[in-house]
């Protein structure tokens, strides 16, 4: 069955053009203009995740996400065009998983959906059955199926860059040298010449998700220590 998407936004250009990126995703995407109509669809049952613009003529985004979560756990995705850092406190105060501000990549939108979606399907899912991934800022990495997306797009990487990637993402912040690197994803000892190895095989994984080299967002460089994600 597919997953419902509510859109509750009263511009339209915005909802049409959202709905276009989910549909093509395969998303069933129901769009109201206003709270009232919001509330009456969610009522109706069925929907795996919420997309809600702060305003909206009969009551504020923030109050609906408020009277959504007294009664319903799906995802909630605010979507606006206040960028203020207590707004965005306030919406993940009010309850909603995630905060964009316009304007926006569709992309964006699509990647972040199916990670809220991810991350309640695995919240509603027993430990043992939970995949191995990580999935944080719009990148995706699935161990189990040696799968990689960026935004909502997969990207075909080797073993040895989706081995790179892997390992770095399960140590989410933690710097890792070159030897450590080396050693445990060529599973060679550490010899002259092998951090020029490392170094080759980042450049190309940083290349592939579009990392600028001198401002990675991804596989950033802590000079003279290592690499982390």
């Amino acid at each position: 069955m597919k997953e419902k998407i509510l859109i509750v936004e009263d511009e339209k250009e915005i909802a049409d053009l959202v709905e276009v990126y989910l549909i093509n995703e395969g998303y069933m995407v129901i769009k109201t203009e206003c709270a009232k109509a919001a509330i009456n669809e969610i009522e109706k049952g069925g929907i795996s995740l919420a997309i809600l613009d702060i305003m909206l003529p009969d009551m504020d985004g923030l109050t609906l996400c408020r009277q959504i979560r007294e009664s319903y756990l799906f995802p909630i995705i605010m979507l606006t065009a206040r960028s203020s850092d207590m707004d965005k406190i306030n919406g993940l105060s009010m309850g909603a998983d995630d905060y964009m501000t316009k304007p926006f990549n569709p992309l964006e939108v699509v990647a972040r959906v199916k990670t809220q979606l991810r991350r309640y399907t695995r919240y509603n899912t027993p430990e043992h059955e939970a995949p191995a991934d990580f999935d944080h800022d719009g990148l995706y990495v699935c161990k189990d199926t040696h799968k990689c997306e960026l935004y909502g797009r997969e990207l075909l990487l080797t073993p040895m860059e989706f081995d790179i990637l892997w390992y770095l993402c399960e140590r989410k912040g933690i710097v890792v040298s070159s030897e450590e690197l080396f050693e445990n994803v060529w599973g060679e000892k550490y010899l002259e010449g092998s951090n020029n190895t490392v170094m080759a095989h980042i450049a190309r994984l940083r290349e592939k998700l579009g990392d600028e080299p001198r401002k990675p967002k991804f596989v950033k460089t802590v000079w003279g220590v290592g690499y982390k994600v």
